[in-house]
């Protein structure tokens, strides 16, 4: 009778990683993050340099309206004749009227100019009255070019008060007296105003913008994740597949070798033996009576060899007749098997039935070799959700806890096989407990017929 203490249980899972796949996929998404911070950079920097261009060119528009405003409203009414002849109480009345102005507006600086490049007004007393020829800004104005405004240092000669104010914003316009004499305004403004107008348009306009591109980034994170695994997956199976096509061409060519050559040489040498022994002298008879039986006994054995070896033609032999005559074969070890497998199997593919093969013809074989079984059972059942086959045997079992011995690759590779096929693998076993094989691969995991 089995014993049925408990069992040590290991699993193989579909899709379980290793440490090294996770690490791999993990590398793969840390490759994703860093391109995606590359990119965002890319596309972030330009962006962030037009939207401070815009943003300087909005203030720059503002500052320029500002002071035709205040051409128009405020210096053009008050540019009598007497301020155009330097009257110091015109002076003062305009710059009465400006006085709010250039405090509320961060002016820095106001002249006016008159069209022979004289300075009629300016906050600056000691600039009225002196001539120092129109900027050439001041010159497209009077040939009917529109106002300019730009951010500049200021360091020509009528600059003298603002030179040392670093970069300030430059604008000027065109206005007329009441008299109709053209005037040009040049005004000087703070460019801390721009630069906050700036600052202000990042701030608001930034988080929006790079959140968006986050979010763009993290949806495409997602899909990134599924496809590294299953790009890594499909590159495992591949591999898997090779090796154990490689494992399956290995064991035809080792097959044929010994059914073309070995055997038929132990054929010949057989005939050879039986030759001598019904020729010769009777203490001859004996001994070539013993090698001929030695002979066919090893030919016997390379023959079952040889058909182990090569794996049935699953497709024209059928799963179920494949593994029957696989299990039968336990039967010449001297252990007695139990079969339990239906005539049909369904919604199997080629590489699933192959899987199935492959997990048997191993478990068979670590029976004859190690379990030192007299009993063993194979069980192929399916229902709705799947197939499952069931291989048991009343051997010596072995400590799961125990690494397997150097070489002992079978089982590892079978269960590799499993999981690439989307399927589990389960072994229980404990010391003097014998073992059981349970493989599963649902409807929704198999190959189909690819």
């Amino acid at each position: 009778m089995l014993n049925r203490a408990p069992l040590i249980t290991r699993v193989v899972r579909a899709g379980e990683s290793t440490a090294l796949e996770r690490s791999e996929v993990a590398a793969a998404v840390g490759r994703f993050l860093l391109v995606g911070l590359i990119v965002l950079i890319l596309v972030a920097t330009p962006v962030a340099f037009a939207i401070r261009a815009q943003t300087e060119r909005y203030a720059l528009d503002n500052a320029l309206a500002v002071t035709q405003e205040l051409a128009d409203h405020a210096i053009a009414p008050n540019a009598t004749p007497l301020l155009l002849a330097g009257d110091p109480v015109a002076v003062d009345e305009l710059s009465s009227r400006l006085e709010i102005s250039v405090e509320t507006r961060s002016i820095v600086r106001i002249k006016v100019w008159d069209l022979t490049g004289a300075i009629v007004y300016s906050d600056v007393p000691a600039l009225i009255g002196q001539r120092f020829g129109l900027p050439h800004e001041a010159l497209n104005l009077t040939v009917g070019w529109a106002g300019t405004a730009d951010i500049s240092v200021q360091d020509a000669l009528d600059n003298e008060f603002e030179a040392k104010s670093g970069e300030l914003v430059e604008v000027y316009v065109r206005t007329e007296t009441p008299e109709q004499v053209p005037l040009v305004v040049e005004m000087y403004y703070d460019d801390a105003d721009v630069r906050r107008r700036q600052t202000s348009a990042l701030l608001n306009i930034a988080p929006l913008f790079l959140g968006s591109l986050g979010v763009l980034a993290l949806a495409q994170l997602l899909p990134a994740v599924g496809l590294a695994r299953r790009i890594q997956h499909d590159a495992k199976r591949r591999v898997l597949q090779e090796t154990i096509d490689a494992s399956d061409r290995e064991r035809r060519r080792i097959a044929r070798e010994l059914h073309d050559d070995v055997i038929q040489d132990l054929a010949g040498l057989s005939y050879a033996f039986e030759a001598e022994r019904r020729h010769g002298t009777p203490e001859q008879a004996s001994f070539f009576e013993k090698a001929y039986s030695i002979v066919q006994k090893n030919i016997g054995t390379l023959r079952a060899m040889t058909n182990e070896l090569y794996p049935p033609d699953l497709e024209e032999l059928g799963l179920p007749m494949a593994l029957t005559r696989l299990a039968e074969e336990l039967l010449t070890h001297g252990v007695e098997v139990r079969i339990d497998v239906p005539e049909n199997i369904t919604g199997l593919g080629r590489e699933d039935s192959a899987m199935f093969y492959r997990v048997a013809r191993e478990v068979f074989a670590n029976i004859v070799k190690h379990a030192g079984a007299s009993t063993a059972a194979i069980v192929l059942t399916q229902d709705e959700t799947g197939t499952v086959m069931l291989i048991h045997d009343d051997g010596q079992g072995f400590n799961q806890d125990e690494k397997a011995p150097a070489g002992h690759l079978g089982l590892r590779i079978v269960q590799d096989s499993v999981s690439a096929a989307g399927g589990t693998l389960e072994v229980n076993s404990e010391p003097g407990g014998g073992t059981w094989v349970v493989t599963r691969l649902d409807r929704s995991g198999g190959r189909g017929n690819a």
